[in-house]
């Protein structure tokens, strides 16, 4: 699949030469043509089974007809005129649609912006309006996105906060439950939350809970390996910001849209956040996001506090229209359940013939493969995981890895058992190869992943 490159090669060296280091995080030097559904084709003609879905920005697949229908019919009317000083039917169609299908049986409104990073720059500014207060808790390793107040709340990558300090003030942090890597050596069956103490001891001890403005969260945390975080955590957590007048706000730029089999990943855990942050698959891969919160909060900022000149672009809104709506009429709810528990059951079904696998973890079609080089030290194999992917490229399916070794399992929610079965054993395959040691070294100097 991936043995004649040779168009690509030659785009990727272009691309070092005029494209700057600090915007790519390399895999494999793929230079993407065209896209249908859960199948990417390259520059050279070969075609790859997809289980990246853009960095989960196309959940109803590529160039999906109407999406590209949407797009199309919206681009022969007009293109962009700022909603900052003018209206639109289709924004407004829009933001009622998001206020249904987010979570919470209370009045919202809807703040749209172009990426996820600038939406949750919104987020701190509306919590710090509502509240009056200046601080924000976030996680280890979460990420919320580029921008100076989504890295501020982000903490997962040195080379992010590097040379550009300082950053926004206020922001703490503390641990993500982790219950196959717990901090307290506890089992998820036997734990009392002692994780949850790190919060309630930074109360007490040096963050006056009187100062918070809000706990920002990823429902499942994404970039440093699907972590999936016991639902008993998430309803003290919140109870703990109910009690406390916090806000208690949930990044699904990545979890969203159907992603874990709801509409938002949030909804597994049966809480209801006062602000929603959205992005990535919104518009399948147009530049959009948003922020979905509690209308009361809403009205604490004036104008322009958050405007930009090109947010709720109307060939963005069309095409989440489009998205929105393709979700609803394919029941790609109930698909992404029942596809990713039967991969998960793969998964582990790999996990008992290899001890390289670790963990498999995830909701719906939002999976982690944990690979580490002894089960009992759980010591990470990131020389595994960039070998692996490599591999997978190399025999026609598009695979990453984040937290140096946990594989990327999320494809588009409208991919086929049938290609699936076949990315699986391809994965399976490379696993194999791997463990026999025929996978060169030569391909780390390429796969470095993040």
């Amino acid at each position: 699949m991936g043995a004649n490159i040779k168009r690509c090669k030659n785009i990727v060296k272009q691309d070092n030469e005029v494209v700057g280091a600090a915007c790519r995080v390399p895999y494999y030097p793929l230079v993407i043509k065209r896209g249908r559904g859960a199948i990417i084709e390259d520059e050279d003609g070969n075609e790859y089974i997809d289980m990246l879905s853009s960095a989960a920005a196309t959940n109803i697949g590529h160039c999906h007809p109407k999406v590209v229908e949407a797009i199309t019919e919206q681009a022969k009317e007009i293109i962009h005129y700022t909603p900052v000083y003018t209206y639109q039917e289709s924004l407004v169609e829009l933001a009622k649609e998001l206020t249904e299908i987010t979570p919470g049986n209370f009045k919202k409104k809807v703040i749209f912006g172009l990426t996820g990073s600038d939406s949750n720059d919104g987020m701190i500014k509306l919590a710090r309006a509502y509240t009056g207060r200046s601080k924000i808790i976030s996680f280890v390793g979460a990420y919320h996105g580029s921008t100076y107040g989504s890295l501020s709340i982000s903490a997962i990558s040195l080379n992010m906060r590097r040379k550009i300090g300082p950053l926004v003030p206020d922001v703490h942090y503390i641990n993500y439950p982790h219950c196959y890597r717990c901090k307290f050596g506890k089992k998820e069956e036997s734990c009392n939350l002692e994780c949850i103490q790190e919060l309630e001891d930074s109360f007490k001890n040096y963050i006056p809970e009187e100062e918070v403005a809000a706990v920002v969260m990823e429902a499942i945390q994404g970039d440093a390996g699907l972590i999936v975080p016991p639902e008993k955590y998430v309803k003290k957590l919140y109870s703990i910001c109910k009690d406390k007048g916090i806000l208690f706000a949930v990044d699904e730029v990545q979890q969203g849209f159907g992603r874990t089999g709801k509409w938002f990943g949030i909804e597994n855990f049966n809480v209801e956040p006062d602000i929603i942050v959205v992005g990535k698959s919104i518009a399948s891969g147009m530049p959009m996001s948003a922020i979905i919160a509690r209308s009361e909060i809403m009205e604490t900022l004036g104008p322009p506090a958050h405007a930009f000149t090109t947010m709720g672009n109307p060939i963005c809104c069309k095409a989440a229209l489009a998205t929105i709506k393709v979700i609803k009429e394919e029941g790609l709810l109930e698909y992404s359940r029942k596809l990713g528990k039967y991969t998960i059951e793969r998964f582990n079904d790999m996990k008992a013939k290899y001890p390289l696998i670790g963990d498999v973890r995830g909701v719906g079609l939002s999976i982690g493969v944990d690979l580490v080089k002894d089960r009992s030290t759980k010591e990470r194999d990131k020389e595994a995981a960039a070998k692996i992917c490599y591999r997978c490229w190399e025999k026609g399916v598009l695979l990453t890895f984040f937290a140096n070794n946990v594989l990327r399992i999320q494809p588009p929610l409208v991919i086929t058992r049938e290609q699936m079965d076949k990315a699986l054993n391809i994965i399976e395959a490379s696993i194999v190869e791997y463990l026999r040691g025929d996978i060169p070294d030569e391909v780390l100097e390429i796969a470095k992943g993040w």
